[in-house]
């Protein structure tokens, strides 16, 4: 029996630097994702989603023609293609951290180049060719800008190849490995959830959708937190509630012992070292830290 395709939405997933990512981002909001040898087609856990591997920077353009329902992919490839889609809201991860991807103009620590109006006249090396045309133009500056298959961070200190170059670093590491100066950022992008317009429009294509970003959503929220199980002396109770962080208020239940109850909250796991042993200090007994999969605002 074939799937009714308007009962189907279809994702496009990122391959590449991203796929592992997100495949473990999809593994904790609840959806089992395997890609057989060979193949750029998922096999996903749920009837009524399909995908597709692409590169995250063919995505937009496959969203806004509607071979794709929806994709994953980042800010700045959707305005690379200044493509006509629904953003359907930001997912903050990356192949490296949380933070976001910068696009920056770097050139040789020792070139003159210092701003970028000094650029006027000069050959840049980008992938983003769009964007970094638009943004040069935006403050008049007339330059030379290539389209870079890669490695663009060497190219800048070839004489004859690039003046300038336009790269994406999470970290500026090869930034720096290469002796690169950064004179601009050009644009900060993150990871984004997208749709094609009419699928957007189509009620229960919408509906599957916005089900979907808010377990990737909470599962992003849950990663850098934990939850807090404790058992505290009643006459304790405000001593420990004054050091507790919580989403909202911390959850208090009375126990059958009247003399004590149990506490549970929701703390950033970067804080829970220090936190602990304030609670023991404060009188709370029995604490328990366990993982969460999820945490939906």
């Amino acid at each position: 029996m074939t799937q009714d395709s308007n009962k189907t939405l279809k994702i496009g997933f990122p391959s590449g630097s991203l796929q592992e990512a997100t495949f473990r981002l999809f593994d904790r909001a609840g959806y089992k994702i395997r890609l057989p040898s060979r193949s750029y087609e998922p096999d996903i856990d749920d009837r009524e989603l399909t995908g597709l591997m692409f590169r995250a920077q063919e995505i937009p353009h496959y969203v806004e023609r509607g071979i794709l329902d929806v994709g994953i992919t980042g800010k700045d490839w959707v305005e690379e293609w200044e493509a006509d889609v629904e953003e359907i809201g930001e997912l903050r991860y990356s192949k490296a951290t949380s933070g976001p991807l910068r696009w920056v103009i770097a050139v040789p620590e020792d070139s003159p180049i210092q701003t970028v109006q000094d650029l006027q006249g000069k050959r840049i090396a980008s992938e983003l060719v769009g964007v970094t045309r638009r943004f040069l133009a935006d403050r008049g500056v007339e330059a030379e800008v290539e389209f870079s298959w890669g490695a663009t961070e060497v190219k800048a200190g070839i004489p004859g190849v690039a003046d300038a170059i336009v790269d994406g670093t999470e970290t500026g590491s090869s930034l720096r490995a290469n002796r690169l100066r950064i004179v601009e950022v050009m644009l900060e992008s993150t990871t984004r959830f997208v749709a094609n317009k009419t699928s957007w429009g189509d009620e229960w294509k919408r509906q599957k959708a916005t089900n979907l970003y808010t377990l990737l959503l909470g599962a992003l929220e849950a990663d850098s937190k934990v939850g807090l199980k404790m058992n505290v002396p009643r006459e304790q109770l405000e001593a420990v509630m004054a050091i507790l962080p919580a989403l909202h208020a911390p959850t208090v239940s009375n126990q059958a012992d009247e003399a004590w109850v149990a506490v549970e909250t929701i703390a950033d796991e970067s804080i829970v070292r220090d936190l602990i042993p304030q609670l023991k200090r404060s009188g709370a007994e029995g604490i328990i830290e366990y993982p969460l999969n999820k945490v939906v605002y």
